[in-house]
């Protein structure tokens, strides 16, 4: 299976605030990378990078083998329909004036697919796919339900033939029985379509639905990125641990035995980050070497790695 995107030392900087700093992973063809973490941690800014809607500080975005940092308006403009977004607020990222048939239709026209009496044929295709009657083709936004119009940006998303869609909290928004659906769309559509995603989500049980790998965000880092499996059956840096603990079970009798990791202190000041491990201020297990520098990636088996200096002691 060969990598369709490659991030390579990814930095995003505002000034003193270094909201994205030095990532690197990658995705492979039809698969899909759960990008986790408390809100600001970076999740969000990381995505749009990617795509190119906040250009990067340093580093590379390798798409297909292109750098996109490095290309040029035109270049990145037709390599766009490849890339698409998702958004977390659906209505918000829709035009009002326009019905549900325009909006699929606008990035129809805007990339020259489907021109003339193809166009509404495959409109009416889309939604169906995306599983949206018909009869919604005239309806606006405002006349839509939550589930209809994250539909409806799926949809749109999907009308440019992609082949890397940023699920930026696409199911957050959404009732329970509602998210359930999405998530389902999503998986089906990734089977028939061959997608991969990348799927950012504060849902641990969401992105285990839907990842194959996971990456832990803290603070403008990764410290930590294994399979799914892996990362939830053995977490291994303290801050993961932490927010696997706070997952519910649905067995009330395990629940009631799980020990549940409270971190002290709030989330560090961005502008004025700790030395060395960001984490160390708020981490359980920290000691005086955790302030000495930013830990190394630790191997700790295939696929699987962490940032804290503590694993290589045992703890």
């Amino acid at each position: 299976m060969s990598r369709l995107l490659e991030v390579d030392g990814l930095d995003v900087h505002y000034g003193a605030v270094k909201a994205v700093d030095g990532l690197s992973f990658g995705v492979d063809r039809g698969r899909t990378l759960g990008l986790v973490g408390e809100s600001g941690c970076g999740k969000s800014t990381t995505g749009y990078a990617i795509l190119q809607l906040v250009r990067p500080s340093a580093g590379r975005v390798l798409f297909d083998g292109a750098d996109l940092c490095r290309l040029d308006t035109a270049s990145l403009r037709r390599l766009r329909r490849k890339l698409q977004i998702i958004f977390q607020d659906a209505h918000a990222s829709l035009n009002p004036r326009l019905p549900v048939g325009d909006l699929v239709g606008e990035a129809l026209d805007i990339h020259g697919l489907f021109p003339g009496a193809a166009r509404a044929g495959r409109i009416r295709e889309l939604l169906d796919l995306v599983g949206l009657a018909g009869h919604l083709i005239e309806r606006y936004p405002h006349e839509l339900s939550g589930g209809q119009a994250q539909r409806v940006a799926i949809c749109r998303a999907l009308a440019v033939e992609p082949e890397l869609i940023v699920c930026d909290e696409p199911v957050s928004a959404l009732d329970v029985s509602i998210q359930a659906q999405i998530v389902n769309l999503l998986q089906d559509l990734q089977q028939r379509l061959g997608l991969a995603y990348i799927f950012i989500s504060h849902d641990l049980s969401v992105v285990r639905h839907m990842s194959d790998e996971v990456a832990v965000m803290y603070l403008g880092k990764i410290v930590e990125l294994a399979g799914k499996e892996r990362i939830y059956a053995a977490p291994a840096h303290p801050y993961t641990r932490s927010l696997l603990s706070a997952v519910p079970v649905p067995d009330p009798d395990l629940e009631a035995k799980r020990q549940r990791i409270i971190l002290k202190g709030d989330l560090p000041d961005p502008a004025h980050p700790p030395s060395g491990c960001r984490f160390r201020t708020r981490c359980p297990i920290a000691i005086e070497r955790c302030a000495a520098g930013d830990p190394p990636p630790q191997p700790l088996a295939a696929g699987h790695w962490a940032k804290c200096i503590r694993l290589s002691e045992g703890s």
